[in-house]
């Protein structure tokens, strides 16, 4: 898998960088990355997907109130 970005005409360095950085964030490469930053033990990995599995479940099965957002605070009220 390789990311590039060819500079447009008049783009300062920033603006490329950001570009790439955006890139790198939509593909999965940073969580990636930082997922791997250091070992994990099959055994941890396989406990915490067990623990995402329940709160996926849960979260599932609860159904939404009216009002509610999906972060399960009240809503933000509209201009």
């Amino acid at each position: 898998m390789s990311i590039r970005v060819k500079a447009r005409s008049g783009e300062t360095v920033e603006a490329l960088m950001r570009r790439f950085k955006k890139l790198c964030e939509k593909e999965g490469l940073t969580k990636d990355i930082k997922r791997k930053e250091f070992y994990e033990k099959p055994s941890e990995r396989a406990r915490r997907d067990a623990r995402k599995s329940v709160v996926r479940r849960i979260k599932d099965d609860m159904p939404m109130r009216p009002g509610m957002s999906t972060m399960g605070g009240p809503r933000a009220p509209r201009d």
